[in-house]
């Protein structure tokens, strides 16, 4: 398990890395400024998805990022 820390900083560079530096504050800035429900966020975030394609998605993801196409049945 990783510490809150080593959270903070993964996600910190996760939205670098996808958003750059100005937009990932911009980012920040909006989650602080406004209430935020992450539960209820989640939930309308994927409105058509269940959460067995999601996960299959998800999966898939890993897979290519990892470079193993073949799926594990």
């Amino acid at each position: 398990m990783i510490t809150d820390t080593e959270i903070k900083q993964r996600g910190i560079k996760a939205l670098i890395a996808d958003l750059g530096n100005v937009q990932a504050e911009r980012f920040i800035s909006l989650i602080i400024r406004e209430p935020f429900d992450y539960t209820k966020w989640q939930r309308d975030l994927w409105p058509d998805e269940s959460v067995e394609e999601l996960s299959k998605k998800a999966m898939e993801a890993i897979q290519m990022k990892n470079g193993d196409r073949d799926t594990h049945r």
